[in-house]
């Protein structure tokens, strides 16, 4: 294949910079005038804003999607004794605050054709010392939240935290990601689907009381100035970040529908031009695979497509002949939290076998609002010429 003069970006941040110049420049002026960079007033703006998006009672803006995870678990008493459950196929962070607290997390494996947590496996898991229910809307589709809710009441109202770092925007039934149980949290970070330039999150519920001390926690614990009712952090967003989202807010709800569209449509071209492609079923799990399979949307649901992934067979040969043609990619994630050196002995005897399947497999392709049919054309025919 004839080498291409320029690469894609996995990631096209600067066109949408340059759409939102003139709010990015206003915004950002416009603190730098009134000079209040921590706990400014577009900390509250934004917060509003996020809130009403949602369609939550309470949105209160963090340091970074690990500090919003993190302080979730500080304002539920999560501690050294506790269990949460969660999935080993995500960003090391979910874990990662589980165990800073000294509690431990507890893997349920995913389903084979979303990649998100099975709901079906988590009661067999639940224990007396379950504090929590943390799943992962991966890829920007919302895990199946319904069930995880109803199995949580069931067993005396578990707290469920949504992790919805990837999902921000997508909605299940048409309610959106981070409105659907007792705490949704998500990030900032620049490469979501909602991104600041910098780090940032947030955390939404509509229980006051958790409220007050998911607010408390973030500022060192403080109910007052120099009164510390509780044990905290500093996990503040500043106001830079916060004026930044604010920017980007208006055109937010353009970006969410462009990626559902763009999600579709990769998902057509995938199905017309690569040999052998289609959606992944069960059977597939543990065989080399032949060709190329794509993810199931479930009914009902949009994605926000943080990552368009597929899994591909002989993958490092198959990002290899990419590269070559000017295509970057990336995997997430390469290796279950439940196998990484830090989190193994907590691995279950017996084990989490589609997680490990799907680790070996998942690629992710160049992916924004911004993407071009063109961009996508040549995506696709890369895609097959490396994957034939």
């Amino acid at each position: 294949m004839a080498q291409h003069t320029a690469a894609l970006p996995f990631i096209d941040l600067k066109t949408q910079q340059a759409a939102i110049k003139p709010e990015l420049d206003r915004r950002i002026a416009s603190v730098l005038a009134h000079g209040q960079y921590i706990m400014g007033p577009e900390v509250a703006e934004l917060e509003t804003a996020l809130a009403v998006f949602t369609g939550s009672k309470h949105c209160i803006t963090v340091a970074s999607g690990t500090e919003a995870l993190l302080i979730a678990l500080m304002a539920l008493g999560v501690g050294a004794g506790d269990e949460v459950i969660t999935t080993p196929f995500t960003f090391v962070a979910t874990v990662e605050v589980i165990a800073l607290l000294g509690a431990t997390p507890v893997f349920v494996d995913i389903e084979p054709d979303t990649l998100n947590i099975d709901a079906s496996m988590i009661e067999a898991k639940i224990t007396a010392r379950t504090k929590a229910i943390m799943p992962v809307s991966l890829y920007g589709q919302v895990a199946n939240l319904d069930e995880i809710n109803a199995i949580a009441a069931r067993h005396g109202n578990i707290p469920v935290i949504e992790d919805g770092a990837q999902s921000f925007g997508a909605t299940a039934d048409g309610r959106q990601s981070c409105s659907l149980s007792t705490f949704g949290c998500t990030s900032f970070f620049p490469s979501k689907p909602l991104g600041c330039y910098g780090d940032g999150g947030a955390i939404f519920t509509n229980d006051d009381e958790l409220a007050r001390a998911v607010r408390e926690i973030r500022v060192h614990g403080q109910s007052k100035r120099y009164v510390h009712t509780r044990i905290g952090v500093g996990g503040r967003m500043d106001t830079l970040q916060c004026a930044i989202v604010l920017a980007k807010m208006p055109r937010f709800a353009w970006e969410v529908s462009e990626r559902a569209a763009i999600g579709a449509r990769y998902t057509k071209l995938i199905h017309e031009r690569v040999k052998g492609a289609k959606i992944v079923e069960t059977r597939d799990l543990g065989q080399p695979l032949a060709g190329l399979r794509t993810l199931a949307l479930r009914p009902g649901q949009t994605s926000v497509y943080a990552q368009y992934t597929v899994l591909v067979s002989r993958r490092d040969e198959v990002q290899a002949k990419l590269q070559d043609s000017g295509v970057p990619t990336a995997v997430h994630y390469p290796v279950p939290l439940n196998q990484q050196p830090a989190y193994k002995h907590l691995a279950a005897a017996d084990g989490t076998p589609i997680s490990e399947w799907a680790a070996q497999h998942v690629m992710s392709l160049p992916m924004g609002p911004d993407l071009t049919p063109g961009d996508m054309d040549r995506v696709v025919a890369a895609l097959a010429a490396a994957v034939a």
